[in-house]
């Protein structure tokens, strides 16, 4: 961007990546885990930017690992926050489907979106414009972000330098496999010189990324329960590190009270959710997704764990009370 500077933070699991745009209408991408908030607006003042000069955050999706900082910053700065338009109607009326967090076992604090966005919408920094582009697949609403003059693009999680996005079948539909395609479709026409995601490092070939995402999901078309033990994993091992492990002896029961692993382990693989359990955790330990430590499971991928009240919250949609977020 040849007026404003793109910073990009990589950031550890449970939060997401951000992407800062400094500029005269200041703009953050996403916002990151709940209790990583104290460090989201430490990693903002370090460039310079102070919370209460954010002219806008846009969220890619509403996962929890891409929205958990907006209550803080919403709340503390009145910040205004941008999302797709259909993801919007969800968080704004405080859909018990909002953000997947039921139905993830994952707390996200309330949030209203003040901009809905459509695909082809314009977002204007002061000296660029980020062109909002619909890519749905990983969720409906999920959206990408172009800079055409600097062939900047934030993908989000569509796909990462050698991933891709998990694919919800339950909540974002069967279809949600061919979605993907097509958003990536869309995006190997742009010209892009490089590419930020929301997991992983910066993409430096962006196009070589793309093709290989595509050729993944092409090869899942035909072997679909492929699609189900990568979101089983990544969903599972996303709790492990917001819970900072579990003791083994509580992981059945755990397991049985959540609306994924239901839903997996009858519709994807016909088995009872008892039967799969162990299933689930050999692959997890033969995948190396996770680790036994002292009597504990662990995930084994990066991750700061959450400070003890954190491991304890169950704030989800149906409980948020949207009175608590006027500015202090």
């Amino acid at each position: 961007m040849k007026k404003s500077d793109i910073i990009f933070f990589e950031r550890k699991f449970p939060s997401a990546n951000m992407v800062l745009i400094k500029d005269q209408l200041p703009i953050l991408i996403d916002s990151g885990f709940g209790s990583e908030a104290a460090e989201t607006e430490r990693l903002m003042k370090g460039t310079g930017v102070s919370p209460e000069e954010l002219h806008l955050i846009v969220n890619t999706h509403y996962h929890s690992d891409h929205v958990g900082g907006n209550y803080h910053l919403q709340k503390k700065y009145g910040v205004q926050i941008a999302a797709h338009k259909w993801e919007a109607d969800l968080i704004n009326i405080g859909d018990s489907e909002a953000c997947a967090a039921e139905w993830l076992d994952q707390p996200i604090e309330p949030y209203r979106v003040d901009r809905k966005l459509s695909d082809n919408d314009e977002i204007h920094t002061g000296s660029s414009t980020l062109k909002v582009l619909h890519t749905p697949g990983h969720t409906l609403g999920h959206i990408s972000l172009y800079e055409p003059e600097e062939e900047i693009l934030i993908c989000g999680d569509l796909f990462h330098k050698q991933d891709i996005g998990w694919l919800n079948i339950f909540r974002e539909g069967v279809a949600s496999i061919q979605r993907s395609i097509e958003s990536l479709d869309r995006l190997s026409k742009l010209r892009i010189g490089q590419a930020y995601s929301g997991h992983g490092p910066k993409i430096e070939n962006p196009l070589a990324a793309i093709d290989a995402a595509r050729g993944r999901m092409e090869k899942w078309l035909s072997t679909p329960e492929k699609i189900s033990w990568h979101a089983c994993k990544r969903i599972f091992s996303f709790t492990l590190m917001i819970k900072n492990g579990l003791v083994k002896e509580e992981i059945d029961n755990y397991l049985l009270t959540c609306g994924w692993f239901q839903d997996f382990a009858r519709h994807s693989f016909q088995l009872q959710p008892e039967e799969f359990i162990p299933i689930l955790l050999d692959e997890m330990i033969r995948s190396g997704a996770a680790g036994w430590h002292n009597n504990r499971l662990i995930a084994t991928a990066p991750y700061e764990a959450p400070q003890e009240e954190w491991m304890h919250k169950n704030i989800k949609p149906k409980d948020w009370n949207y009175n608590v977020l006027s500015p202090n």
